[in-house]
């Protein structure tokens, strides 16, 4: 706790670059997977080559993945940035497809009959009706891509794993703890915040 208090500043600096590596990664995997999920939610078969291709690279382990950026990127936030988009498509596009195909056939026939094109029905229907699978895709990525960023302090891209790597190192169990209930209390969270907009969604929905 003594360790803890002197050095609160290096925890929130620390937290700050996990913070900054987890978002902009789920930023960018969610802007992806959210055009490449509307043009394959209905393609079947498009669909299941994408499923395939993002299957593999979530398979690939994190420490294989940054090592195998190193000669490409080097060492820093952009190795765990991409490692992390990577690792999150699978699961954001599959969320996206599943919400879109769940959108009920005739509220679309009925939208068409109003005389709505494909995108007013995409923007107005089905991507709102689809929103709390979507949401719940994001969910698990979030808190996924918090967890696994830890490993990112490997190529120095900072973040939480550094205390957590760094107390190991040097037999420091301050360090250690400060790093990884840091990132649990980060982890739940976000989780806790998306599931409160899950569940809202849904009732919105049901409404």
């Amino acid at each position: 706790m003594k360790w803890f208090l002197r050095n609160w500043t290096d925890i929130v600096y620390a937290l700050w670059e996990h913070i900054a590596i987890s978002l902009t990664a789920l930023t960018i995997a969610f802007a992806l997977s959210l055009v490449i999920g509307l043009v394959v939610a209905r393609r079947e078969r498009l669909y299941g080559a994408v499923m395939a291709v993002s299957g593999i690279l979530y398979t690939i382990p994190t420490l294989a993945f940054l090592a195998f950026l190193i000669p490409l990127v080097g060492l820093g936030r952009t190795n765990a940035i991409i490692t992390m988009v990577a690792f999150s498509l699978m699961i954001l596009i599959r969320s996206v497809a599943t919400g879109i195909r769940e959108v009920p056939a005739d509220v679309i026939d009925a939208a068409r009959g109003m005389g709505m094109n494909a995108a007013q029905i995409m923007r107005r229907i089905e991507l709102p009706l689809a929103l709390p699978v979507i949401v719940a895709g994001l969910r698990v990525s979030a808190v996924t891509v918090i967890s696994v960023t830890v490993v990112a302090a490997y190529v120095n891209a900072g973040g939480l794993g550094t205390l957590i790597f760094n107390g190991i190192a040097s037999d420091h169990p301050a360090k250690i703890w400060a790093g990884a209930l840091t990132a649990c209390a980060l982890a739940v969270s976000v989780d806790l915040l998306l599931a409160l907009l899950e569940r809202q969604l849904k009732r919105r929905r049901a409404a």
